[in-house]
């Protein structure tokens, strides 16, 4: 017979899912009203050349210093093509559980997560 603590430890991995899902509903439309590339518009020169420094090195260390793999996936364009905006800026900002992604949100707004997400599908820039 099942314990309580089994069955605590079976439900978490479908609220997680559960809070996902009704996260990334609510985002899609936040995001699908042009809100992404109005807050993109808003990042400030210097702190866009922060993000790209955030990117190229610290994502860099798992996902290649170019982008193209490692113990991360690629975040080349070809890569991120099918992947929705928001799925992506959820990624960066909580992180994916039980794998070496990390949560960032406590370094990155949403509108810095939603820079890096454009500018990764677009192609990453290499500096300012």
């Amino acid at each position: 017979m099942p314990t309580k603590q089994h069955a605590v430890k079976q439900g978490i991995p479908r609220v997680i899912a559960g809070i996902a899902t009704l996260g990334f509903t609510f985002s899609m439309a936040v995001f699908s009203t042009g809100y992404a590339a109005e807050s993109s518009a808003s990042i400030a020169a210097t702190r866009r050349v922060e993000l790209v420094k955030l990117v190229r090195q610290d994502c860099g260390s798992c996902h290649g210093l170019a982008l193209k793999g490692g113990l991360g996936p690629a975040l080349l364009p070809e890569a991120l093509k099918d992947k929705p905006p928001e799925y992506l800026k959820f990624v960066i900002l909580h992180g994916l559980p039980h794998t070496a992604m990390p949560p960032w949100q406590r370094f990155l707004s949403e509108a810095d997560a939603e820079w890096i997400v454009f500018n990764l599908q677009k192609g990453f820039p290499g500096g300012y």
